[in-house]
């Protein structure tokens, strides 16, 4: 668990998710089977869902934008919920015409 040991903090892109940065080498298998591998400096990421997966430090950085320690943003007591989704549109797929 030493791996794990930073705080969670939460970042934003169009969706909120949590992040820890990982102190070590992390490899895990998620519901799905598939295996997932990360080095010092990348982040464990949690969706709202629960989700789990490794972004890689660059890309990261480049693309969430930090909003503080998840128990600052969600309250004491609330860190390990997440607000709810917010309700989706059903989603439009562009087909080419022949």
């Amino acid at each position: 668990m030493s791996k794990l040991e930073s705080k969670w903090n939460v970042y934003r892109t169009r969706f909120l998710i949590r992040a820890r940065q990982l102190n070590g080498r992390l490899v895990f298998t998620d519901a799905l089977g598939r295996e997932h591998r990360g080095q010092t400096g990348d982040y464990l990421v949690e969706s709202s869902e629960g989700a789990r997966r490794i972004v890689p430090r660059e890309i990261f950085e480049d693309v969430y934008v930090a909003m503080g320690p998840a128990d600052q943003v969600f309250g004491p007591g609330n860190v390990t919920s997440m607000p709810p989704l917010p309700k989706r549109r059903a989603s439009v797929r562009l087909v080419p015409q022949a």
